[in-house]
Formats: C-alpha cells, sequence, structure tokens
C-alpha cells in the first residue's frame, strides 16, 4: 500500500488548520487516515508546527512520501537532515557518534537563524506599531486643534450675536473743562500832583492883593 505524509484540512472559514497525517494515497483529502503525526498552523507569525519527530522519521524510512507543503515542514523540523545523516550512517560514511553531532550542529544553527529572524520580525514589527501610534498622535492632535478652532468660531459667534442683541446706549458728550477768564487788573490812573509854587511867587501875589 501506497502511503503519503499530506495535511488534513481543519478549522473554519478563511482560518484553516491543518493536520499533518499519514493516510494511504488514494484516500480523498478529508477522508479516514492511518495515523496523525502533528498539525500545522499557518495563522500565527511565525506559523505553528507540532510534529511527532520520531514517527515522521519512521513513516519516511518506511516509503511514504510527503507532499510539497509537508516535506517543507519536515525539512524545517530536521527530519530530512536526520533521514540524510542516518542514509550515511548505513552506507558506513560516517558513524551514528558523528550523525549525531551533525545533527546537533545543525539544530544549533538552525536555532540562531530562526532567532535572528524572528529579532528581525520583531523590530520591523516595534517600527511598525511605533509609525502607526505616530501617526495616530498626529491624526489626534489635528482633530483637537480642529475642534478648538471650531470652538473658538462658535464662541466668536455667539458673543457677535449677543452684541448685536444688546441696546445700544449713547454716551454723552463730555464738555471739556472751559478756563475762566482771567481779569486783568484795572490800568492805576495817574496822580497828578499840584505843582508847588516858589514862595515869591506867592509873596508877589499878596502884595498886589493889598493895593
Amino acid at each position: 500500500m501506497a502511503t503519503k505524509l499530506r495535511l488534513q484540512r481543519r478549522g473554519r472559514k478563511n482560518h484553516p488548520f491543518y493536520q499533518i497525517i499519514v493516510a494511504d494515497s488514494r484516500a480523498p483529502r478529508d477522508g479516514k487516515y492511518i495515523e496523525r503525526i502533528g498539525s500545522y498552523n499557518p495563522n500565527t507569525n511565525p506559523a505553528t508546527i507540532t510534529l511527532d519527530f520520531e514517527r515522521a522519521l519512521h513513516w519516511l524510512q518506511t516509503g511514504a512520501e510527503p507532499t510539497d507543503t509537508v516535506r517543507n515542514i519536515l525539512s524545517r523540523e530536521g527530519v530530512l537532515m536526520k533521514k540524510h545523516l542516518l542514509g550515511g550512517v548505513t552506507k558506513g560514511a560516517f558513524t551514528a557518534e558523528d550523525a549525531d553531532r551533525k545533527f546537533e550542529e545543525w539544530l544549533g544553527n538552525k536555532e540562531k537563524t530562526v532567532e535572528s529572524v524572528k529579532s528581525a520580525d520583531e523590530e520591523k514589527q516595534r517600527a511598525e506599531d511605533k509609525a502607526r501610534l505616530d501617526a495616530e498622535k498626529k491624526s489626534n492632535q489635528a482633530r483637537a486643534d480642529e475642534l478648538a478652532k471650531k470652538k473658538a468660531e462658535i464662541v466668536a459667534k455667539l458673543e457677535a450675536e449677543k452684541a448685536a442683541k444688546a441696546p445700544k446706549v449713547e454716551e454723552a458728550p463730555v464738555e471739556e473743562p472751559k478756563e475762566a477768564p482771567v481779569e486783568e487788573a484795572p490800568a492805576k490812573e495817574e496822580v497828578k500832583e499840584a505843582p508847588v509854587e516858589e514862595p515869591a511867587k506867592e509873596e508877589a501875589k499878596e502884595e498886589k492883593k493889598a493895593e
């Protein structure tokens, strides 16, 4: 019986979730299967994969053929690498200890690569979040300024209407105080002094009277 390693769709519409199964190559996609060896959830970032490593390796060694998607999953999880190393041990290219050591080195490098990719994704996500937050703050400030402007316009309009309806009070003209006329002091009359007659003249007059 030819067997295949493939995905079986689960989940709801537009939110798929897959099981990694071993099934007869002639069975329908969502029909009966021989064994479920893991799951694949593409809705997370990065995608979440659970896999029974030993069972996946067993089925590969017994001739099960993976689909393209399952092959990529097995390669990512190191199942294909382990199969390749065990094939080298079988051929006598190296010992099982060497195979285990190489596999551990491969896993270490893979984890570093995954961490670097994850860090880059996190940094990118933080940058996007910051840009979105700055844009939101800018939008909120612009909205607040617009509301303040409209409020000021409404207040000014109400004040203008209130001023137009209020009765006008005419103010009496303020007269400037007039300066009191300054009376000029009357000019002093010149007092004419009587001429002082000389005594000789007076005596002559008296003599004339006596005659």
